[in-house]
């Protein structure tokens, strides 16, 4: 049993308005169609049709000619309309044959597949399956083109090689063959009609189309058939592909423009069984990098509401006129591609029209480079919605404070002036809101609003988080400095980075941090406010945390930088600064010597070991450096305990030995001052004392200066490091996501009560929840030099999403459970990956969109770390 699916293949430039005027046909043994025609039909005048013949023994239409050319092989012949129409009750023996058919319209052709599933199912005791398991085989494309002759009762039909492959064009050949029998067709379509009235400019593409109007032909189980009509047992069901032996789907639709009006017989055909069949199981052609497309159009070609609305007659919603819209091509686009998709047994779909579309109203997707299939999704989501809106004329609406109201009734009153200024089938399936609060951190001022959303945006855990990496120098001169790695919240404040780095380092209660920025061996900046956002660290910088007890943070500090008296290769390169700057603090009131000694106690954890003759500097005999220049001073200036001097009576002093000290600028690029011994150096308490150390050649070897100029960036990535695999619950993201946390400084907030801007507090709350539900997977990130890819392991429900503790107005009239039903994957890199998509198919079939590959996969293989985009329909309860 075979049946061809005939229809007109438009071009794009076809006016909207035919191309609705135009019902697609279906070709079908008229046998198998008078078994189901009294179901269908019951006792309408449906039952007459006009009926064709064509054989040899015609004096018009004459034997089928092939006609050869060097270029092409023309399969031409005529189909003569009968004077009288005939009833399909008139003779109990017409349509017996093998020679004769059908024309019905896409309605009449799947109530009759539902019929004959319904009698099968009944033979084989229930057992519940499609028309697809025995009705529907091989499937392949078959293009023909149509004419009327001069003749007004008849049509002409040819088919060529240069329109077909080889192997469709012979199989045409022997459909239409015309042998010793008359081969008969009946059209209860009445669509043949139009070439026999004044109604031929219906067909658009009459008045261009010289060689005829061209027609797509969709062919099923053409070999199977004639080993019927030979007598042969039937095994078309060991021939099945494995798409063709499928399941059957919720919808069913057929190529072209013109459309099934009314999709509710579609579901009547399927039934509630939920079986999937090879309906929808199309691939779409990759046309160069468009993976990222067809990921996301597979999808949506697959979410329910939105296959019943395309496959409907949404043209009448198409608002041409809205100003954000595209005129409604986007829609028609998406509309006509979609209906290729569902076509019965359809071939792998070029979406070239599509694209063309796509990249006139969204030229960042022009080209043939990699994009973002969330960002292509978030774009036709909202060009479907405009182009769909049902307001033409959109009313100003005026957001109005809450003065006090209920959570519910302020969002009742947005949801209300949403949707009065937006309405469409987008709106009705996926769109939710969600409550936003923001709180100054200043003046504690309160805004509540209640936004839609067209679907979530979640971050993975690991998005949240930021590690960074800080050096811990300690100002007491006993331990060597220490590099510390903590995680803090990525839009965190500086509070949580010393809370962090005090946990990481058990920092005492009577101890506190000064945190600094060091470039080029100097101090750059103190990082000392709380608040501060910690986005204003780059990961290049480089800090250094000095630990102080918290009783001498009255006095000032000083500074000390350090530089060789002469220029000289060090650490790879040529220089004279060296070093981490040393911080400690002191009396306002302070000789040369008291800050020599400092000095030498914050350089003792940097001293190497030393032999023996050197062992006489460190004795604990010798008198201090206050004793050398003859000053006594019961209360030792130094802070945090005094130090002794390494040099006894008799030996020479630091300066002796070449150490020079000079008092010098924030960057120690200067020698304002030589600091002598006995010298007071005065200091005034609102500014910190610099100091600039010259070292001389011969102390390099003494110090071990490369610990002293070992210095950590903040995080220091690494292109060729394997990460982990890391693990995170869905519901851990959508916590991470409803978070309060601080604004970023690209989106501060004017605080209607400071007057100015501000880094408020965010909160979000879902509130509203869609029919489907579209979770984005934060799986890219970007900065000034890096694009990095997470490859989190996001465990997500597939068969029931609770959202119920996630949402703060709970409905008992909506269910807040959802079920799983695609997936848009990101296989691969940033640069050189690639995209596919999961879609379920009824009971627990699922398959992988592979550009134009469609395969079976088992369920336990959809969850993985290539899972972006997820869609959930909410289930509904019985």
């Amino acid at each position: 049993m075979e049946a061809v699916a005939l229809s007109e293949d438009l071009s794009d430039s076809t006016q909207r308005s035919d191309s609705d005027s135009k019902q697609q046909i279906y070709f079908i043994p008229y046998s198998w169609w008078r078994d189901a025609q009294d179901s269908v039909l019951g006792d309408s005048d449906g039952k007459r049709g006009i009926l064709y013949v064509t054989s040899q023994a015609s004096s018009y239409a004459g034997p089928m000619k092939i006609i050869n050319n060097i270029f092409n092989s023309d399969l031409v012949f005529n189909l003569k309309r009968e004077e009288d129409t005939v009833h399909s009750g008139e003779n109990g023996e017409v349509g017996v044959s093998g020679r004769d058919y059908a024309l019905v319209p896409a309605e009449m052709w799947v109530q009759a597949l539902r019929w004959h599933s319904d009698s099968k199912a009944a033979v084989k005791d229930g057992k519940c399956f499609s028309a697809a398991e025995d009705d529907m085989t091989d499937v392949y494309p078959l293009q023909l083109r149509l004419s009327a002759p001069r003749e007004t009762n008849s049509l002409g039909v040819r088919i060529t090689k240069k329109d077909n492959a080889v192997e469709f064009f012979k199989r045409a050949c022997k459909i239409f063959s015309v042998e010793s029998e008359m081969l008969r067709i009946w059209d209860f379509s009445g669509q043949t009609s139009l070439f026999f009235t004044n109604e031929k400019s219906k067909f658009p593409s009459y008045q261009r189309q010289s060689e005829g109007i061209p027609l797509e032909l969709q062919v099923y189980g053409l070999s199977d058939s004639f080993k019927c009509r030979e007598g042969k047992k039937d095994e078309r069901a060991a021939q099945h592909s494995t798409i063709a032996n499928s399941c059957c789907g919720s919808s069913v639709m057929m190529n072209g423009s013109g459309g099934i009006t009314n999709s509710n017989f579609i579901r009547s055909f399927w039934g509630s069984s939920c079986e999937a069949g090879s309906l929808g199981l199309t691939g779409l052609q990759n046309l160069g990098n468009t993976c990222f497309m067809n990921s996301s159009i597979q999808c949506l070609a697959h979410t329910p509401k939105l296959v019943d609305y395309f496959l409907g007659d949404y043209g009448r919603e198409i608002n041409p006129d809205n100003p954000l819209g595209m005129d409604g091509e986007i829609a028609l686009a998406f509309g006509d591609l979609l209906r290729k998709l569902w076509a019965p047994g359809a071939t792998p779909v070029a979406p070239r029209t599509f694209k063309s579309k796509l990249s006139r109203f969204a030229p960042q997707f022009n080209g043939f480079n990699q994009h973002d299939s969330q960002e292509l999704l978030a774009f036709l989501l909202d060009g479907l919605h405009e182009d769909l809106n049902r307001v033409k004329c959109k009313p100003y609406v005026e957001v109005k404070d809450g003065d006090g109201r209920s959570d519910k009734e302020v969002a009742d009153e947005y949801w209300r002036n949403h949707l009065a200024r937006n309405d469409s089938i987008i709106v009705d399936v996926c769109q939710g809101q969600y409550k936003s609060t923001l709180v100054c951190p200043v003046c504690k001022k309160v805004s509540v609003t209640f936004d839609p959303f067209m679907y979530l945006s979640l971050p993975l855990p690991s998005t949240m988080m930021r590690t960074m990496t800080l050096t811990v120098v300690n100002t007491d001169g006993n331990s060597q400095p220490s590099q510390y790695t903590i995680t803090v919240p990525k839009h965190g404040k500086f509070e949580d980075l010393i809370q962090g780095l005090s946990v990481a380092c058990s920092l005492g209660v009577n101890e506190t941090f000064l945190v600094a920025e060091i470039y080029n061996n100097c101090i750059l900046r103190y990082l000392e406010e709380p608040s501060d956002s910690l986005s204003l660290i780059r990961d290049q910088d480089q800090l250094v945390a000095f630990r102080f007890i918290k009783d001498v943070e009255q006095f000032p500090l000083v500074v000390f930088m350090h530089q060789l008296m002469e220029e000289q290769y060090m650490h790879g390169k040529m220089t004279s600064s060296f070093g981490i700057p040393l911080v400690s603090r002191l009396c306002n009131s302070a000789s040369g010597s008291d800050i020599c000694n400092l000095y030498l106690k914050l350089l003792k954890p940097f001293q190497t070991p030393r032999n023996d003759s050197q062992e006489c500097l460190d004795s604990s005999e010798s008198a201090t450096l206050e004793e050398v220049s003859g000053t006594q001073d019961t209360t030792p200036p130094v802070l945090g305990g005094g130090v002794n001097s390494c040099y006894g009576n008799g030996v020479d002093s630091p300066l002796d030995f070449g150490f020079q000290f000079y008092i010098t600028d924030e960057k120690g690029t200067s020698k304002d001052k030589k600091i002598g011994m006995n010298e007071i150096v005065e200091k005034e308490e609102s500014k910190q004392l610099n100091v600039l150390v010259c070292w001389p050649k011969k102390y390099i070897a003494e110090y071990d200066t490369r610990l002293l100029s070992s210095l950590a960036e903040v995080f220091k990535s690494s292109l060729f490091a394997k990460k982990p695999q890391e693990s995170v619950s869905l519901y851990k993201c959508l916590e991470a996501f409803l978070k309060e946390e601080p604004l970023g400084p690209e989106d501060m907030w004017y605080c209607p009560g400071c007057k100015k801007h501000c880094q408020a507090s965010k909160k979000l709350d879902l509130w509203r929840l869609p029919e489907i539900l579209v979770i984005h997977l934060k799986r890219f990130s970007y900065s000034r030099c890096f694009k990095n890819k997470l490859e989190t392991y996001v465990d997500f429900p597939d068969d029931n999403l609770d959202l119920s503790t996630y949402i703060a107005y709970r409905s008992d009239q909506l269910c807040n459970r959802y079920m799983l039903y695609a997936v848009s994957n990101h296989y691969g890199s940033m640069g050189g990956g690639h995209y596919t998509a999961f879609v379920h198919h009824g009971a627990d079939r699922w398959y992988d969109f592979d550009d134009s590959h469609v395969t079976p996969v088992s369920q336990d293989k959809i969850k993985s770390s290539a899972a972006y985009v997820l869609f959930y329909r909410r289930v509904i309860e019985v």
